[in-house]
């Protein structure tokens, strides 16, 4: 990978045509975040869960719930600034690596 900036890198990495892209890109992830963010603590109060406290349940419904929610936002905001196909690749990929932690192929 080349020594250039840090926006570069990821155009590079990302195989994307513009720095505008990268631009996008990232934009998506900053929405996403913000949104989940801003959700998540409904979502918990619409349980009973107490943020406050730390604990296995609350972690197991974070990866439960929020997790999913996130890649579901993700997609919603590349679709939205243009950047769904770009998101939709990073998704199967990431599907197909927690599908990989359950099912086990035979060789």
């Amino acid at each position: 990978m080349s020594k250039g900036n840090f926006f570069h890198r990821l155009q590079e990495k990302w195989k994307l045509n513009s720095l505008w892209q990268v631009f996008l890109v990232l934009l998506a992830f900053a929405c996403t975040g913000l949104t989940v963010l801003y959700i998540k603590q409904p979502i918990f109060d619409l349980l009973g869960v107490d943020m406050s406290t730390g604990g296995f349940w609350k972690t197991f419904l974070y990866l439960l719930l929020v997790l999913p929610l996130y890649q579901a936002m993700l997609l919603f905001y590349g679709f939205v600034f243009g950047q769904f196909h770009f998101f939709w690749d990073k998704e199967k990929k990431f599907f197909h690596r927690i599908r990989s932690l359950f099912i086990h192929r035979e060789k």
